[in-house]
């Protein structure tokens, strides 16, 4: 099966997550996937509504999502992050095709999200193409 992936990127913390988004689509063609649409949103909590567009295209199979929610002085970046992951989790449920959390936070500095850059793009991959491999 060749699978066709939509990617919804963050460009808040673009340092971040602009490469989160190179290394996932070449992660996804090596392993044999097709990304046919990749979205751009202003932060993780703006993601919701892209995603539900891609998820309408009967085209797309399952939607990888990348951002950073750094941690700052109040708790912003934990209801960002939460709401935002709910809302994934919800429009994965209501459209039978996975959503995959490729955001890093609540609660991380800037040091440890660019650490985790290509393990949480390479992940998100894997785990949507392993979602619609085993449905």
């Amino acid at each position: 099966m060749n699978e066709k992936l939509g990617i919804v990127v963050s460009d808040f913390n673009a340092d971040i997550t602009h490469l989160m988004a190179k290394i996932a689509e070449e992660h996804a063609s090596f392993l044999g996937a097709k990304v046919i649409k990749t979205s751009r949103v202003p932060g993780a909590f703006d993601m919701p509504l892209a995603i539900k567009r891609l998820l309408e295209n009967k085209e797309i199979n399952g939607v990888v999502t990348l951002g950073a929610v750094i941690e700052g002085d109040t708790d912003h970046d934990s209801i960002v992050a939460q709401n935002a992951a709910r809302k994934m989790a919800d429009l994965s449920l209501q459209f039978d095709k996975p959503v995959t959390l490729g955001v890093t936070g609540p609660k991380i500095t800037h040091a440890g999200a660019v650490d985790r850059i290509d393990e949480y793009a390479k992940r998100s991959v894997e785990s949507c193409l392993k979602m619609i491999r085993r449905a």
